[in-house]
């Protein structure tokens, strides 16, 4: 099991206090492992089995767990007579009623509560007050390259060692980190797949089982929890799954949404197709990024863009015809951009815009994406946006190809592999 440090560590920071701790994300990102990464972690540290207890909600064994009255029973009798108990429960979303045994069992046992869920609804039910603010939120991903490269067995320079493109092996052999990293472009991060040499077929086989499951069991069966809406037409849901990720990176609108269904002999509207987006989002399939007007200091109500969690997942939608490279570029920036703890939105400039306005406690950037700007035009186009920002925060542009002075104007130009690998 290869530890995903900066997860486990969130989780080890709140470790035996009194919050839940609650592991969110797309399926199959690992938070289940992230779990057993714990779980691990407390038995090296002498906590002994019978006080690790596991409750994975999908499993054969509790499919029969209705509610949280059954749920609380059941935790109830299996932690009698143990002294502090760690509790784990993996998939909880489906069990109506979940946050009332969990605010139970917070209050009746001496216990330490660990969490996993596939989909937003987890936080966002009205019973969730019940433990508002006596929880903590760890959002997971899919890998980012430099756990790629781990997970691939790779080793690769750290920082400060720029300049060399290799990655060499445990048996000897070695790639490019070009190379690798036109594969993680490609067929993404989901741990699974990258312990192994890519394969299309593979990927295929195991990205349709994850994509049915988010549509089938995370959003076709919504309305079973009590008072959500129904997802009616699955045809409409999968097309706009499928134009949010042909698009991922362009300023998009409900209206938009629609207009090319209603052309394409799709019957819908603005607003099912508003609600549709929203169940994509809440199962933590893509990411909603609002438009920020950098001069007025102000959140924009209107545009915005959308970003999918995974770039194999959108290259499997996408049959795998590598259409949009700077587009898939762009997400994996914003997706390491989260990844590194940033709150980011898209920049608006009169007449222009900025890639992404990342932020964080007294830390901001602006970064601009691009494939290749050795195009004198393209530069231009790339840079000018940028030097129009008055402030003294750092301004880089990432780019794929191409060999640039490291600071054009006071403004960094970053190469793409470097930039994820904080090289």
């Amino acid at each position: 099991m290869i530890v995903r440090q900066k997860y486990l560590d969130k989780l080890i920071a709140f470790q035996d206090t009194d919050l839940v701790k609650v592991v969110t994300g797309i399926r199959r990102c690992g938070k289940s492992t992230l779990l057993d990464m714990m779980r691990e972690h407390l038995a090296a540290q002498g906590v002994p089995e019978n006080r690790l207890l596991t409750f994975k909600m999908e499993s054969m064994e509790l499919a029969s767990i209705a509610d949280y009255r059954e749920l609380y029973d059941l935790v109830v009798g299996r932690i009698a007579g143990q002294p502090h108990t760690y509790l784990f429960f993996d998939e909880l979303q489906n069990v109506e009623g979940w946050e009332k045994a969990i605010n139970a069992l917070r209050v009746d046992a001496d216990c330490d509560i660990y969490v996993t869920g596939s989909n937003a609804f987890l936080l966002s039910s009205e019973l969730a007050t019940l433990i508002s603010g006596r929880y903590v939120e760890i959002a997971m991903q899919p890998l980012t390259f430099a756990e790629y490269l781990d997970f691939r067995g790779a080793s690769w320079q750290p920082a400060g060692k720029t300049g060399s493109d290799i990655a060499l092996f445990a048996d000897g052999s070695f790639a490019t980190l070009s190379s690798l990293f036109d594969q993680y472009r490609m067929f993404g991060g989901f741990p699974y797949l990258a312990l192994q040499e890519p394969n299309e077929a593979k990927h295929r086989e195991y990205l349709r089982s994850i994509y049915q499951t988010i549509i089938v069991r995370d959003i076709m069966t919504r309305a079973q929890r009590k008072g959500l809406r129904a997802v009616s037409n699955r045809s409409v849901l999968e097309r706009i799954c499928a134009f949010l990720a042909d698009n991922i990176g362009n300023e998009t609108s409900s209206n938009k949404i629609a207009g090319t269904l209603k052309a394409d002999g799709e019957s819908t509207n603005r607003a099912t197709t508003d609600f549709y987006i929203s169940t994509l989002v809440e199962a933590y399939l893509f990411n909603r990024v609002q438009r920020y007007d950098i001069k007025g200091r102000e959140l924009l109500k209107t545009g915005g863009k959308y970003y999918i969690a995974d770039a194999g997942m959108r290259s499997y939608l996408d049959s795998y015809r590598n259409t949009n490279t700077g587009r898939v570029l762009e997400n994996l920036v914003y997706n390491q951009l989260v990844f590194d703890d940033y709150d980011v939105l898209v920049g608006h400039l009169r007449g222009g815009e900025v890639d992404f306005v990342a932020t964080k406690p007294r830390q901001k950037m602006y970064v601009q994406v691009t494939e290749d700007m050795r195009d004198e035009e393209t530069m231009r186009r790339e840079l000018a946006p940028l030097k129009r920002i008055g402030d003294e925060y750092r301004k880089i542009v990432v780019v794929a190809e191409g060999t640039y002075p490291a600071d054009i104007d006071g403004i960094e130009i970053v190469n793409v592999i470097d930039f994820l690998l904080h090289r």
